[in-house]
């Protein structure tokens, strides 16, 4: 597919400086462009590589409207990140083919379940009875949705999710020959809002009582797991492999760094940002950074501790060689 730059300004807007004319062919990084292809520079630590890129049209942010211009075609926008995810979505639009609305012959679903009539349920999806799947949603291949689940409108549930799946509740009885578990039943169901897009193979239990909850506009990674009775508040995002133990409750437009881990019944504040592989241990009242294992913090303050950390082995050293110096009968 070529495009013309002049038909991409007229659909997504932008100030569009230099050939209107000239073709583009692709998307590509600032790094990696062809002079067939369009870039985009959002982050300042880049700004070095706009001198080099061989692309075609680069779009930018009016801080560097003239430096792009010198170099030639470009888009000028006060949020190049923001267009350059917009410009991918037209893109796709005009280069794929869309899904066929409706559900595939190869999914099972119960004939009490309510699927919107644009709807797409993909090849070997299971929606099971009084599941509800809203207007606009698509349901790649593989996708389990549990009995009496529900998910709202224009949703993308990738290849296979498992929504409403039991919770992980057992009651420990002390039994001859030790211990052993009776299974708790999981009563709740798994309620997702509008807009929410869940990645590949991410598992979102039932809750046990009350539902599990996620809220409009939320943005779920591959890999995920959410425990049973989790509430997860409108507009927040979490990276590959966080895990969200039972009950715990994430505030508003948060965020979850990759392979974080927060522990059941805790709360988060909104605004609550959790930097990669930490492992909150106690809940959050205030917005903020936070980052650590041991334990989580202020992210400025994990920053100070875990300086202080690397120079321990150094400090003990320090301190040994004084504690010499001041033995007694010693000079």
């Amino acid at each position: 597919m070529e495009v013309a730059l002049r038909e991409i300004a007229g659909q997504l807007g932008g100030e569009l400086l230099g050939d209107g004319e000239r073709r583009i062919a692709r998307i590509a990084t600032l790094e990696g462009a062809t002079p067939d292809a369009i870039a985009f520079l959002a982050n300042p630590k880049y700004r070095a590589q706009l001198a080099t890129t061989q692309a075609g049209c680069v779009i930018v942010g009016p801080a560097v409207r003239d430096e792009a211009a010198a170099r030639g075609a470009a888009i000028v926008t006060p949020d190049p990140y923001l267009y350059y995810a917009r410009l991918t979505q037209w893109w796709a639009r005009r280069m794929r083919p869309a899904p066929a609305v409706g559900i595939h012959p190869s999914a099972v679903v119960d004939p009490s379940a309510q699927i919107a009539p644009d709807a797409v349920i993909g090849p070997l999806c299971v929606v099971g009875a009084g599941a509800c799947i809203g207007a606009g949603t698509r349901l790649a291949s593989r996708v389990t949705v549990g009995e009496g689940c529900s998910i709202g409108a224009r949703g993308i549930v990738h290849s296979g999710v498992v929504i409403g799946a039991d919770g992980f509740g057992f009651a420990p009885v002390k039994a001859e020959g030790g211990l052993r578990y009776e299974k708790i039943e999981q009563l709740g169901a798994v309620r997702i809002g509008d807009d929410v897009e869940i990645g590949a193979n991410t598992c979102i239990d039932r809750g046990a009582l009350d539902d599990t909850v996620i809220e409009d506009g939320v943005k779920l990674d591959n890999l995920i797991q959410i425990g049973h009775n989790v509430r997860i508040g409108a507009h927040s995002a979490m990276a590959g492999c966080v895990g969200i133990a039972g009950s715990a409750v994430i505030g508003k437009r948060c965020t979850v760094g990759g392979g974080a881990i927060v522990l059941g019944h805790l709360s988060l504040a909104d605004d609550v940002h959790i930097s990669a592989a930490s492992v909150v241990m106690r809940s959050i009242r205030q917005p903020g950074q936070y980052s650590g294992v041991f334990p989580i913090d202020d992210n400025s303050a994990w920053e100070k501790n875990a300086a202080t950390l690397r120079q321990l082995h150094t400090l003990r050293d320090r301190i040994r060689a004084l504690e010499k110096n001041d033995t007694p009968g010693q000079s």
